[in-house]
């Protein structure tokens, strides 16, 4: 209970507190912007308000902004700012929660954190905030990873994504997926109580519909979810291709400078060579590689090429550069590479050396690297690719959120599977492993390890 405006109260000394805190409330410095600036000392847990009224020295109201004196234990001024108490569960940890805003110093934000400490706070690992708001069930953990990928966003659109994440777009579209899935858990799980009844008879049809329906969301959601990833983490492109078609010369005209060595000689670059850049606000990693040949000229080169291989392996993209003058040749060097990439774009390099530019379908492009035709029509199908332009509807997303999303639709195809043939039960056990893998999105799984390694990528404070 708040003490009555005016009223005195009596303050515990720091010893007494320290043996009855039990390491429960957490301290840590949450914004330090340097002198000059505001810096925020946050307080959460059973003990946290009275730590801070006895570094203020007076009770503090809910929901009050105090002007205060910040007090070291022999009663000399640390310095002064205001305080305010939000008290549980209305506060971001759902905890009794106390922000104490100081002059920026470092290091008087650090004597502050020094002296509740001494009052019987403990000092907060990286995300512990955080966490407790979700223990507290605040927030669900796609929300508590926005909060982190709202600090680290690097332009407005991925700020914008990360700050729809957090006010639960994301989290809400797994829900409702969910909850179809659940539903159609209940229709099989039901429908197994009566195996002896063709399936039809119980309403398969309508199972059967519901199920399409509830996989053509989830695949759409994947989607969205995938380029809110890419929106986070930027686009690992991989410049592929045979050699001479000019993926060097298209590296350096993409970053604006001469990072690669560029010949007339097959097999100049040998090794791997990385380039992070950014377009329309999107950040893209390009990875230059070695000419792709079944016969390589020497030993080196064989190692660049099965290095190359290696990298495409884990490309989001595929750029595939093609000598736009004989450019089925190096389709056919490339094919057997690209199976396992999940998109690809054809460049024809060179036209600058062509009579006319080719005709050319959806996933295809004519560039040349020599005189720049065609490349802001490169740099705007990059950006498309890489989530830029996803509209209002954008939100950020995680390389774990999409696996468990892809995991849930593994799930649904095989209940279909199961389902065709009437068998229930694994058509059941399908569908529960699909519910899981949407339950590790919002955290609805015991996993500590899981828990412990997202929290522990948060910064202090937060």
């Amino acid at each position: 209970m708040d003490p009555p405006r005016g009223g005195s109260m009596r303050f515990c000394d720091h010893a007494a507190m320290n043996a009855a805190a039990g390491h429960d409330t957490i301290v840590a410095i949450a914004s330090a912007p340097g002198a000059g600036g505001v810096g925020i000392v946050r307080l959460s847990g059973p003990r946290a308000k009275a730590i801070a009224e006895t570094v203020c020295a007076r009770p503090l109201r809910v929901r009050h902004a105090h002007h205060v004196r910040f007090l070291d234990a022999d009663g000399t001024v640390i310095d002064d700012g205001i305080a305010l108490y939000f008290r549980a569960p209305a506060s971001f940890t759902g905890e009794d929660v106390v922000e104490l805003q100081a002059h920026g110093s470092p290091v008087l934000l650090r004597a502050l954190v020094a002296r509740c400490v001494a009052l019987g706070a403990q000092q907060a690992g990286p995300g512990e905030f955080s966490q407790r708001a979700f223990l507290n069930g605040k927030l669900d953990l796609a929300q508590a990873e926005a909060i982190a990928d709202l600090i680290a966003a690097a332009d407005l659109q991925a700020a914008r994504a990360a700050r729809r994440s957090l006010d639960g777009v994301f989290s809400r579209r797994v829900e409702a997926v969910m909850a179809a899935v659940l539903g159609l858990r209940v229709q099989v799980e039901a429908a197994i109580d009566f195996a002896d009844e063709p399936l039809d008879t119980l309403g398969g049809e309508a199972l059967r519909r519901a199920l399409e329906q509830a996989a053509g969301e989830l695949a759409a959601l994947r989607d969205e979810a995938e380029r809110g990833r890419r929106l986070r983490d930027g686009l690992h492109a991989v410049l592929v291709g045979p050699p001479n078609a000019g993926k060097s010369s298209l590296l350096n005209a993409l970053a604006g400078s001469a990072r690669a060595i560029v010949t007339d000689i097959a097999g100049t670059t040998r090794d791997l060579l990385q380039e992070t850049v950014r377009i329309d606000g999107v950040e893209l990693t390009l990875v230059d590689t070695a000419g792709l040949r079944e016969a390589a000229g020497d030993a080196i080169e064989a190692e660049g090429i099965r290095r190359a291989r290696a990298e495409l392996a884990r490309a989001d993209l595929a750029l595939v550069v093609l000598d736009a003058r004989e450019p089925e040749a190096g389709r056919a060097a490339v094919a057997a590479d690209l199976a396992a990439v999940p998109q690809v774009l054809w460049i024809y390099n060179k036209v600058d050396l062509l009579p006319q530019v080719p005709a050319l379908g959806a996933d295809a492009l004519a560039v040349s690297a020599q005189t720049g035709a065609g490349l802001p029509a490169l740099h705007a199908r990059l950006a498309a690719l890489a989530g830029a332009g996803g509209g209002d509807g954008a939100f950020s997303a995680r390389a774990r959120h999409v696996d468990a999303l892809a995991r849930a639709q593994a799930g649904l195809r095989q209940a279909g599977t199961e389902l065709a043939h009437e068998r229930l039960e694994l058509a059941a056990e399908a569908l529960a492993a699909a519910h899981a893998s949407l339950g590790e999105i919002g955290g609805r799984v015991d996993a500590d390890a899981l828990l412990g390694h997202i929290f522990a990528s948060f910064c202090i404070g937060k």
